[in-house]
Parts: structure tokens; sequence; C-alpha cells
């Protein structure tokens, strides 16, 4: 049901709105509420640090987060030019993606990678309306 934001909050940006979507499904799987043990917060998980970079008062906002994720993600396909690798960079850090030139080798990050291109594939039709 996060559909209207995800797809105006995208277009401001310049990503598609699929893309966005399926970062959110991988992240927090459509739970504003989320948390995780490192500490992110929300429906894209941003970190406090990432939230405050990206103008985020309250990241269990949805929209709020969606917005700052949404930032934070055309920030890093800028960087990199290429949406693995913007997609690496969001889940390990930029650092880890400068380090390796690459996606880095971290099981965590590869599967992630994957599994966000997988998302973004299911879910193109849902904006295609």
């Amino acid at each position: 049901h996060y559909d209207g934001v995800i797809s105006r909050t995208a277009r401001l940006h310049n990503l598609p709105p699929a893309l966005v979507k399926a970062v959110i499904r991988a992240e927090s799987n459509f739970d504003a509420g989320a948390r995780s043990h490192k500490g992110a917060m929300g429906l894209m998980q941003l970190m406090p640090g990432t939230a405050a970079e990206m103008g985020v008062r309250n990241p269990w906002h949805a929209e709020e987060n969606v917005r700052g994720g949404t930032r934070y993600l055309r920030h890093m396909v800028n960087r990199y030019g290429d949406v693995r690798l913007a997609l690496a960079a969001y889940n390990a850090g930029p650092k880890a993606v400068d380090r390796y030139r690459g996606i880095p080798p971290y099981r965590e990050t590869q599967e992630y990678v994957r599994r966000v291109l997988a998302y973004y594939r299911k879910y193109d039709g849902d904006f295609r309306r």
C-alpha cells in the first residue's frame, strides 16, 4: 500500500519506482517499524547517520523514510553509474564498494543485490499502468 509514495518519490529522483519498491521489500518487507540489529530504521532501513545526511527527521514516518532512502539510492546511482554497484553500496556502504572496486565479496551483499534485482523484475509491472 506504499505504491503511491514510492511512485511519487522515485519519479522525483528519476529512479524506477519498481527499484525503490524492490529495495523496500529486501530491506524491511514493507514494515515501517522495522529495526535491524545494527540500528537501521524503517521501510528503507536507514542508518541514523544516513537519515540525518538525507534530511530525515523521523525515520519511522513511512513517507519521510522513503524520501530519504530514495534520495540516498539516487546518490549511489550517481556515484557509481551502475544499479548493481549502487545497490551494493546501499547495503554495504560506499567505502566497501570503493575498497573492492566492485560488489564486495560479502555473501550478504551479493545475495542482497541478487534479491533486489529479482524483486525489481517482479515489481516492474506494478507501475506500468
